[in-house]
């Protein structure tokens, strides 16, 4: 692990592969010299993603110019998100896996349109605030195989889930996966807990679980707990605890630090 000075550890194998993206761009480019080594700008960008850092900040831990910061992280971002896997490749991933744990999660945002309604497509209801939805899939045991291109926030999660085609490629593949409630009635390879039974007409109360579906449902819980681990660690990254940018630019941050995510497993 390498540590940066405010106190931020990182995979070094995520940090040398961003040095590395950074070293093959500037020898495609041509560039002769910049301010800063290619090791120290993905130190920058890093930090900048895990620690959510400002350009101003950055630039004066790092003895550049606010501009020269912004230029730099911008160029680490596209590079980045160029190398994040697309379904395909996540599916491919998944099928040598026993299965996989399927999970939506909300990406909060603070600068959204309020004019003509435009932030009511990014309202969650569920969380009570305004965000992007991704689609995340987590191995067995808790690694990253791929995170979905953002929707906006009062997009339910199966409702996104299908969008994206993954329902449609679970299926096609026979992909066996693990998933909450939300995602109820998304085919016969998607196990789902048990739900509450219906209302007992007598009492008007909910007719509770058997014993047997409680178990069922405490070892469907176990199965799921490395997914609900992968999206606490994706939080880590705290530029994406709450992002500052326009949501029209979430997809790019968020496909940048999947790659270094899955570089760091």
């Amino acid at each position: 692990m390498l540590p940066y000075p405010s106190g931020m550890t990182m995979s070094s194998r995520a940090l040398n592969l961003l040095a590395d993206l950074l070293r093959g761009h500037r020898a495609e480019r041509g560039t002769r010299w910049r301010k800063l080594p290619a090791g120290r700008q993905a130190l920058l960008v890093v930090a900048h993603l895990r620690k959510n850092d400002t350009y101003a900040e950055l630039a004066c831990g790092f003895g550049v110019g606010t501009s020269t910061a912004y230029r730099y992280i911008r160029e680490a971002l596209d590079l980045l998100a160029a190398k994040a896997p697309t379904l395909e490749q996540a599916i491919e991933v998944a099928r040598r896996k026993a299965f996989v744990i399927l999970d939506g999660t909300l990406l909060r945002i603070d600068r959204v349109g309020m004019a003509s309604g435009y932030d009511r497509a990014f309202y969650s209801g569920k969380h009570k605030a305004h965000g992007l939805n991704v689609q995340v899939i987590a191995d067995p045991i808790g690694r990253l195989v791929w995170i979905s291109p953002p929707l906006p926030g009062a997009r339910h999660d199966m409702g996104a889930a299908r969008e994206h085609g993954i329902i449609d490629a679970f299926t096609t593949h026979k992909i066996p996966a693990a998933a909450d409630t939300a995602y109820q009635g998304a085919g016969p390879t998607v196990a789902v807990p048990q739900r509450r039974r219906r209302k007992d007409p007598d009492t008007g109360r909910y007719r509770p679980l058997s014993r047997n579906q409680k178990n069922v449902n405490e070892a469907h819980a176990r199965r799921r707990g490395p997914g609900e681990r992968v999206n606490a660690e994706l939080k880590n990254w705290k530029i994406l605890r709450k992002i500052r940018s326009s949501p029209n630019n979430a997809a790019k941050l968020i496909a940048a630090v999947q790659t270094l995510m899955i570089a760091s497993a």
